[in-house]
């Protein structure tokens, strides 16, 4: 993995650590050097070029930059649960070197000008680099080809309602603009749930009383899920659409879209930590702070996620649907707020490296696994790769840098999002971040955020 460099010496070597990529991992006597914020050699350290600074990293995993493709900033419109600022706050804090926005904030990020917006926004408060997604209405069609120029990661259509009450357009509106999007360079990414089952069952929980939190996951039942999947690969093969599942949830859709696949649809996916660590019981026990769309499965559909979506491969990469909201919103102390009035969702930018290292250490899946869903494959889904999500000369040096073995607790009084109601709160992990590195500057240095606001930059993949 070597790289040669026209220059005698490096700015910075990164030494004293193990280094896994998605190929595999290499041995301990290794390190990398970097100038300029990229990546000039990879390899043994007697073969990496002499440098400025040197960082010892205790004999820790140094893997590429970790990539949460789907969270939400909050911004514009909600900043009082979370803002740029605060959100890749926790994300060098969580070892993730870049996020891309999602775009169901007030007003909604649905043209160009609002892109360019965001961006600016971005620029000023951001600790990691990033993108945002656009969402698609049946108000935005002809703007299409002028968002697809604009420097976004992709496109997003909200099938289910969820926070912000975005309509999706009607089925004839999203073929024509997934025949739109098929003649970019573009992915088109779902909130996949058939929302008049979902709205049938919540008016009949709500007319019955039945106002607990677990009457949310009966209202959006696995059947859902997959009838979306179904509709969104069928609309996909006759378009040739490239399309995303975000937040897949249930074993039952990662089969239906496994079988998709097969016939040769472009179709990739996600999954959150959460769907892989809890089942739907931590609804029954910690209630409406539990509360998240598509909702939490039972212990089957947990476990044929696991094995179609991750041992098998229909799923391609982690994400959080990081979605901060108030303690007052979420119920954290009134066990008796209706579901309905709830809205779903929490914070997560800050647990899913641990969480996915606890499944590291499970023997649930190995660390190369690790990096392609967290970091590999989130860059090459979203035209990012090879800047990010590698390890190769030229490529950014973004780094996450974990202690596999460190054992502790989540207590969210630590969490550094603005809101930080979150069901992993008091849930024992095992893997620890210990740096955070965002084109060769430490952002994070496992006990602080010592990068600074402004310091992110927009993502590329050239």
């Amino acid at each position: 993995m070597s790289g040669e460099s026209e220059q005698s010496v490096a700015d910075v070597r990164f030494v004293d650590c193990s280094i896994v990529t998605a190929e595999g991992r290499l041995g301990s006597e290794v390190g990398v050097a970097v100038t300029d914020g990229t990546i000039v050699s990879v390899g043994a350290v007697d073969s990496l070029p002499e440098a400025h600074k040197e960082v010892r990293l205790d004999g820790d995993v140094l893997v590429p930059g970790v990539i949460d493709d789907h969270v939400h900033t909050r911004t514009p419109g909600h900043e009082y649960k979370e803002d740029w600022e605060t959100a890749t706050r926790a994300a060098a804090a969580g070892g993730i070197t870049t996020i891309v926005a999602m775009p169901n904030t007030e007003p909604v990020i649905d043209r160009v000008s609002r892109v360019e917006s965001v961006y600016e926004t971005a620029a000023e408060d951001a600790y990691v680099d990033y993108l945002t997604h656009v969402v698609v209405t049946s108000g935005n069609l002809d703007r299409i080809p002028a968002l697809a120029e604009a420097g976004i990661a992709g496109f997003k259509v909200f099938l289910g309602i969820t926070f912000g009450d975005i309509e999706a357009p009607t089925d004839g509106e999203l073929h024509a603009a997934m025949q739109s999007i098929a003649e970019t360079d573009r992915r088109l990414g779902f909130h996949e749930e058939n929302d008049e089952i979902r709205a049938y069952l919540e008016a009949k929980f709500r007319s019955e009383g039945k106002n607990d939190a677990i009457y949310h996951n009966r209202s959006r039942p696995p059947l859902a899920e997959v009838e979306a999947v179904s509709r969104v690969c069928l609309f996909s093969e006759y378009t040739g659409c490239p399309v995303h599942m975000f937040h897949l949830s249930s074993g039952s859709a990662a089969e239906t879209l496994r079988d998709w696949r097969h016939r040769g649809v472009d179709a990739t996916a996600e999954t959150c930590p959460h769907y892989l660590w809890f089942t739907e019981d931590v609804v029954r026990e910690r209630g409406t702070v539990a509360r998240v769309q598509p909702p939490l499965r039972t212990a089957d559909e947990r476990e044929r996620l696991w094995s179609v979506g991750i041992d098998g491969g229909a799923v391609d990469c982690i994400a959080t649907d990081h979605a901060p909201h108030t303690d007052a919103e979420k119920g954290v102390d009134d066990s008796d707020k209706s579901v309905w009035e709830t809205p779903g969702g929490f914070v997560g930018l800050e647990t899913q490296v641990p969480a996915m290292l606890t499944f590291v250490g499970e023997g649930r899946l190995t660390l190369p696994e690790w990096v392609k869903l967290h970091s590999t494959r989130p860059a090459q889904i979203w035209g990012m790769y090879p800047k990010k999500g590698s390890l190769q000369p030229g490529a950014d040096a973004d780094f996450t840098v974990v202690d596999p073995d460190h054992e502790w607790t989540l207590d969210r009084t630590e969490l550094h999002s603005k809101s930080t109601a979150t069901p992993f709160d008091g849930e024992r992990f095992r893997g620890a971040v210990t740096k955070t590195v965002v084109r060769g500057e430490i952002v994070y240095d496992g006990e602080t955020v010592t990068g600074s606001t402004g310091y992110g930059e927009l993502a590329t993949g050239k």
